[in-house]
């Protein structure tokens, strides 16, 4: 630890702190320094409330019911995917049942008190109001205190305000109230819990604990906000409900009308089976599960880690995009920007060095820690081992002089062979003061200042002085420095940023930036990443706006600095009761409530704290804004292939349940028995669930705007078009059936012809779906490997069928002539020419070709 000589304030005697009496008496009364515990969820409360919801339920049910009925394939398929959806939900829920856990872990620290006039080290929670801490250099805070003593203190809050700058602290022996200072500002008395001291020592009383303290507030907070419910989910129960019913009153409708007319009940039963399981809608369910998780695994393969798959759901929808300043667009490393000396001369990275701005460095250098925790100390290291300087080998640290409420400068005096040198860093006029500067070198120093502080720098003066004598004064101002110049030191923007905020514009996603740092420094990094800075709202703005000031400030305003936790919450909240889709990024204790109020939370996984992560639904194990625009577009093309996948459900259960039906009403031989839709079934579900999810994205994916917030997933458009699809599908399949029959043939020959044809026509579907824009003529050239391992199995399946004995006559098909297979293959042929015919007739008729077609043309 550097030494430090000079103490800011010290107390005339030491400190006794608390009697033990005392402690247990306020523990008894004000409890513990912890977060209070709420009533977690066990595992099985968990599996239970999964159970309950009708989805997972009718995947249960259904799986039973294939079991009952002998397709075990079947069964075990639709039971292997509730399951899997049942395991990853407790999962799930079980994370976010650790977010206050780990907030409590964070507020607990070990901390070393005073009781009885002793020092004692004693867990973070046993830590009372009134209580004396000592604090040094690495130490966690344990609770919100005042300081009384500080030795050149500084801290890092950047858990509490997301800036990773720490702030000089100041001591305050008078202990009167500051409840209304806010962590984050520099020169307060007021060190807040969870917080880390980076530099110095000092002795603070505890002045709040557990849900008292910032990091408690927020805590408190976090523990009233409910998640946003999973849209998809809703909308997929009805639909489900709907279908569910119909098809059950259609089915015994049949097995009635079918026994009554027709005498044979067991013959009747079977037929209202299979034609309940035409109808029955488990693909809907099954669909949405495979697809969120598959969506999760690719949106993971670009380094996001999605830990509720339902919020890939919003992820399309996301029409703003809060972000963080620090490490999300900025690399959260602070460099040294620029060199300015006395003469004018500047010197910027990527620069040679000259003699005379090495002498800059190594003053920075020498007037900083030894061994550095403060980000600006390793800056001015950092710089000078890019341009090949070496560490001060042989340089003895002989006297330091920390911070002080009345001169804001840090100086060291070191000894090298014979001399001795002193340097030092610190606020620009605070240098300039103890350089005595004249009026004109002051004006041209404040002139220098300015420009470097409209880049978004911070600024620091240095200075050098040379020291013969052995007793050193008691302050700095004692030194005869001179000015060797300016440092400005900034966390510079990720290279990746201004496109990836340019592909957001494009996609109608609007950025806005949310910072607790200073407003010249977010307005310089606005303008580098291409936001517009024609207004910066502070939080003292925020707190003088009412709810309809900021709700009409937030349709225009982009850029917010020092802005704390709560103000944050209150932005996320207003923009979602305009309409907006929220996706919020956050690293901080202080991001987690405005991370678990947005529609997307997105937490930055590399430096992101553990609460931060498990209140989001979204981690970027990259902490860079390019992965959110990665994650964004994965997200529209996720919703794209699900709206593709349920247009092709709704479209192939037509002529499916058509063809069951029809027998039924017109007194004709039954085509299909359970085995038939089971084997439909073994087509249908890998071709929604598989072939659409690898299905390449759109051409126009990030240059239309986000879908409406109240955009159905199944449009009466949408609908619409795949019924006629399915229609079309229908007739000329059942056309065939009743030629077929009116020509006399063999009842097993037309069940073959007729189940072959609407196999075929299946296929034909899936092309007309895999694109909504491209004919597919264009997705043919596409890349999906899920879709040829399909067709194959198909192929295989169907000539299994029709080849092997013992299976066509489990199939009850007879032989299939060329002719016949002419028609069947034709049948195919004809469904896709004719809807690629339609569908391109649509397009062409859309008045807005540029925003998605699902809303277009299908939604």
């Amino acid at each position: 630890m550097t030494p430090h000589k000079v103490a800011t304030q010290k107390s005339a005697a030491p400190p006794q702190g608390l009697r033990s009496a005392d402690v247990a008496s306020r523990q008894s009364t004000e409890g513990f320094n912890e977060l209070p515990r709420t009533a977690s969820r066990t595992p099985l409360r968990i599996i239970l409330e999964v159970v309950r919801e009708p989805m997972l339920a009718l995947l249960l049910v259904g799986g039973i019911i294939y079991l009952l009925l002998g397709s075990l394939e079947e069964a075990l398929i639709l039971l292997a995917f509730a399951l899997f959806s049942i395991f990853i939900t407790v999962i799930q829920e079980t994370r976010t049942e650790r977010v206050l856990d780990a907030l409590r872990d964070l507020s607990s620290p070990r901390a070393l008190v005073i009781r009885d006039g002793e020092r004692k080290r004693i867990a973070g929670r046993d830590v009372v109001r009134g209580d004396t801490i000592i604090l040094g250099e690495g130490d966690r805070v344990p609770a919100d205190a005042l300081l009384v003593e500080a030795d050149d203190l500084q801290s890092d809050e950047s858990l509490l305000t997301g800036e990773s700058v720490p702030v000089h602290k100041v001591a305050d022996a008078s202990k009167s109230s500051h409840a209304a200072m806010r962590p984050g500002g520099d020169s307060l008395p007021i060190i807040y819990s969870g917080s880390l001291v980076v530099r110095g020592k000092g002795t603070a009383i505890v002045s709040a604990i557990g849900s008292g303290t910032e990091i408690g507030k927020i805590g408190h907070s976090l523990s009233k906000l409910e998640s946003e419910s999973p849209r998809l989910q809703g909308q997929i129960r009805k639909l489900v409900r709907i279908f569910g019913l119909g098809g059950a009153a259609i089915s015994g409708l049949a097995v009635l009308l079918y026994g009554l007319l027709r005498g044979d009940w067991l013959e009747a039963l079977l037929a209202g089976i299979a034609l309940g399981m035409s109808m029955l809608p488990e693909e809907f369910p099954v669909v949405l599960a495979v697809f969120m998780a598959m969506g999760a695994w690719r949106i993971s393969q670009a380094n996001v880690l999605t830990r509720r798959a339902t919020a890939i759901e919003s992820l399309g929808a996301a029409t703003v995009l809060c972000t963080d300043k620090t490490g999300t667009l900025t690399k959260n490393v602070m460099t040294i920007a620029e060199l300015r000396l006395a003469n004018g001369n500047t010197f910027k990275p990527g620069d040679a060095l000259s003699p005379s701005f090495a002498s800059a460095v190594r003053a920075g250098v020498l007037a900083s820690a030894k061994d550095p925790f403060d980000p600006m100390d390793k800056a001015f290291y950092a710089l000078q081992s890019q341009q090949g300087g070496q560490a001060q080998a042989g340089w003895q640290l002989k006297h330091t002089y920390g911070l002080r409420r009345d001169l804001l400068v840090v100086a060291q005096v070191w000894s090298y062979r014979s001399k001795q040198v002193v340097a030092a860093k610190g606020a620009p006029e605070a240098i300039a003061e103890l350089c005595h500067l004249s009026t004109a070198e002051h004006r041209k120093l404040k002139q220098a200042v300015d420009e470097m502080a409209a880049h978004g720098m911070r600024i620091l003066g240095l200075a050098e002085a040379s020291f013969k004598n052995s007793k050193y004064p008691s302050s700095p101002r004692g030194f005869k420095f001179k000015f060797v110049g300016l440092a400005g030191l900034s966390d510079p923007l990720r290279e990746s940023v201004p496109e990836a905020i340019r592909l957001c514009r494009t996609a109608g996603i609007r950025v806005v930036m949310i910072t607790g740092d200073y407003p010249e420094t977010a307005r310089a990094i606005a303008q580098q990443a291409g936001l517009a800075t024609d207004t910066i709202i502070t939080g003292q703005d925020l707190d003088m706006l009412d709810d309809t000031a900021l709700a009409i400030a937030l349709k225009t305003a982009t850029v917010f600095a020092r802005i704390m936790p709560e103000q944050k919450l209150r932005i996320v909240e207003t923009l979602k009761a305009q309409g907006e889709v929220v996706a919020m990024t956050g690293d901080g204790v202080n991001d987690a409530p405005s991370l678990k109020a947005a529609h997307v939370g997105i937490a930055m996984g590399g430096r992101g704290t553990d609460v931060a992560r498990e209140a989001s639904s979204i981690v970027l194990l990259k902490d860079d804004f390019g992965s959110i625009v990665t994650a964004v577009r994965l997200g529209r093309r996720i919703y794209d292939n699900l709206q593709k996948a349920m247009g092709f459900i709704f479209a192939v259960h037509v002529p499916i349940a058509g063809l069951a039906l029809l027998p039924l009403l017109f007194g004709l031989p039954i085509l299909f028995g359970p085995v038939h839709i089971a084997f439909l079934e073994l087509v249908i579900d890998p071709v929604c669930s598989l072939v659409f999810e690898a299905e390449e994205e759109e051409d126009n994916v990030m240059s239309r705007p986000p879908r409406a917030t109240d955009a159905p997933l199944f449009s009466i458009p949408l609908v619409v078009w795949s019924i006629f699809q399915g229609a079309v599908a229908f007739a000329l399949v059942g056309g065939i059936y009743l030629v077929a029959l009116n020509q006399g043939m063999p009842d097993t020959e037309v069940r073959a012809l007729t189940f072959f044809s609407l196999v075929l026509s299946i296929i034909g579907l899936i092309f007309v779906n895999r694109s909504f824009s491209a004919s597919a003529w264009v997705t043919l050239r596409r890349h999906n490997l899920a879709l040829r391992w399909v067709l194959a199995a198909v192929a295989t399946m169907l000539a299994t069928t029709l080849l092997w004995p013992a299976v066509r006559t489990l199939f009850r098909f007879g032989p299939l002539h060329l002719g016949d297979l002419a028609i069947v293959l034709g049948a195919g042929v004809f469904v896709l020419v004719f809807l690629e015919a339609m569908k391109g007739l649509l397009l062409k008729s859309s008045a807005r070709p540029s925003v998605h077609t699902a809303s277009s043309v299908q939604s």
